[in-house]
C-alpha cells in the first residue's frame, strides 16, 4: 500500500475560483493516495490533538468555523481590545518549505515509513496539460493530508510563536486561528505594532510572508467608535473572517456588540454560481427547479443564519427568487412569471430566512465551561478557545 501511495504524480489538477478571481490549483490525487491519506490523516490526528493550541480551529475534530467565530467574539467582548490585526498569508499553501515541514514532523513521528510516505505525497508533483510539474515547496492544496500538514506547519511556526510572545506584553491579547486564516486582537497600539514587526521576521524564517496589501491593524473594540469620534475619524474600520463582515455595533440599548454580515463578495460570487447553474437548467421541470434550490438556500442558510444578519439572509433569498424569474421569462416569450407568482414559487420551495445559530457567548459557554480542568490554566485567559 506505502508503494501505491506514491502514484499521485500524474492525476492530474483542477482550478477553483478564489474570492480576488484568481485560479487556486487543486490536486486531484488517486483513489489509492485518498485511502491511505486518510490512513495516515487519522494516525497523525491522534498524535498532534495533543499538542494543538485552543485557539486553533480549522480542520480538527469537533471543531469548526463557528467556533472560530464564536471564540473571537468573545474574546473581543471579554478582554480589553481596542486594535484588530488582519493578517493574510501569501499564497500560504503554495509557500510552504517542505523541507521544513519534514523536519518538524520528524522530530514527533519516530516511524520512518510515515515520514517516507508524505515525502512522497509531498514530491508527487502534478499533471497539467501533459506536462508533469514537481515543487520544492508546497503542500498539493485538495489532498486528504494537506490541511493537517498545514496545521502542523503554522502551530510550530506561528502558534508556540504567539504564546511567547504573549508573555512580553502587558496588554490583553487574543488570537483565533483557522488553517492559515487568523486574527489577532491586542489592547495597545505599539504592543500590536511591535508583533507585527515580530512576526513578519518570524515568517520569513519559515519561507512564508505577510501579503502587504491584505494585511491591516485596525482599531476595533468597545471603545473604538468614542475614540475615533473623538478624534474627528469616522465609524471603526471592519475585517473580514470566515466569510463574514465584523463590525463594531451597539444593541438596542447602547451596549457594544460585534456584528457579523455576510461578505458581500461571496454573496455575489455564490449568486453567480447559482445564475450559471440555473441558465444550464432552464428547461427542467419547475419542482426539478425548486428542490435544488432550495438545498442551495438550506445550505447556504446553515452557515451564515447567525445572529445580527437577517437581512443579508432576506436579500439573498430576494436575489435568488429573482435570477429564478428570469430563468423562466427566457424559456418562453410567452410565460408571464409575475413577482406575485415567484413568491408563491419561493414560498414553496425555499426556506425562509431564520437565524438558525445561538449567540456566541451562549454557545461558547456551553462548549467551555468554566468547571473544566484547562479554564484554570493561566495561559487560558488570553486564547480565545482554552489553551491546553
Amino acid at each position: 500500500m506505502a508503494a501505491r501511495g506514491a502514484r499521485t504524480a500524474a492525476e492530474g489538477l483542477a482550478h477553483r475560483a478564489k474570492a480576488d478571481g484568481r485560479q487556486r490549483p487543486i490536486a486531484v490525487a488517486a483513489i489509492e493516495d485518498k485511502i491511505v491519506q486518510r490512513a495516515v490523516t487519522a494516525l497523525l490526528n491522534a498524535i498532534y490533538e495533543e499538542d494543538f493550541l485552543g485557539f486553533s480551529y480549522g480542520f480538527r475534530p469537533g471543531r469548526g468555523a463557528h467556533d472560530a467565530m464564536d471564540a473571537l467574539c468573545v474574546g473581543i467582548h471579554s478582554k480589553k481590545v481596542s486594535w484588530i490585526l488582519d493578517a493574510d498569508i501569501r499564497s500560504f499553501f503554495d509557500e510552504i518549505s517542505q523541507e521544513r515541514l519534514i523536519r518538524l514532523l520528524k522530530g514527533r513521528i519516530g516511524d520512518p515509513r510515515i515520514i517516507r510516505l508524505i515525502q512522497k505525497w509531498l514530491k508527487a508533483g502534478v499533471l497539467e496539460e501533459g506536462v508533469v510539474t514537481v515543487s520544492e515547496k508546497g503542500t498539493g492544496q485538495g489532498s486528504v493530508i494537506s490541511p493537517l500538514l498545514a496545521n502542523i506547519y503554522l502551530h510550530y511556526t506561528l502558534d508556540l510563536w504567539a504564546v511567547h510572545r504573549r508573555r512580553e506584553l502587558t496588554g490583553d491579547m487574543i488570537i483565533v486561528r483557522y488553517a492559515d486564516d487568523f486574527i489577532i486582537g491586542f489592547q495597545h497600539e505599539h504592543e500590536a505594532r511591535h508583533v507585527l514587526d515580530e512576526m513578519r521576521k518570524r515568517l520569513r524564517g519559515s519561507a512564508l510572508s505577510l501579503h502587504p496589501e491584505k494585511t491591516r491593524l485596525i482599531e476595533f473594540g468597545r471603545f473604538a467608535a468614542e475614540r475615533r469620534q473623538r478624534r474627528g475619524l469616522g465609524k471603526p474600520e471592519t475585517f473580514n473572517f470566515l466569510g463574514f463582515t465584523f463590525i463594531c455595533g451597539k444593541t438596542r440599548t447602547g451596549q457594544f456588540q460585534i456584528k457579523r454580515k455576510t461578505r458581500a463578495d461571496r454573496m455575489r460570487a455564490k449568486l453567480r454560481e447559482i445564475r450559471a447553474v440555473l441558465r444550464r437548467s432552464m428547461h427542467l421541470p419547475i419542482p426539478a427547479q425548486g428542490k435544488w434550490l432550495g438545498s442551495v438556500v438550506r445550505g447556504y442558510f446553515n452557515y451564515h443564519a447567525v445572529p445580527t444578519n437577517g437581512r443579508a439572509l432576506h436579500v439573498f433569498r430576494h436575489h435568488v427568487t429573482d435570477l429564478w424569474r428570469r430563468t423562466l421569462r427566457r424559456r418562453s416569450q410567452k410565460d408571464r412569471a409575475t413577482w406575485e407568482r415567484m413568491t408563491q414559487l419561493a414560498d414553496a420551495w425555499l426556506p425562509k430566512p431564520t437565524i438558525l445559530h445561538p449567540w456566541p457567548s451562549d454557545r461558547y459557554a456551553a462548549t467551555h465551561p468554566r468547571w473544566e480542568p484547562d479554564a484554570r490554566k493561566t495561559h487560558v485567559r488570553f486564547c480565545a478557545g482554552g489553551v491546553r
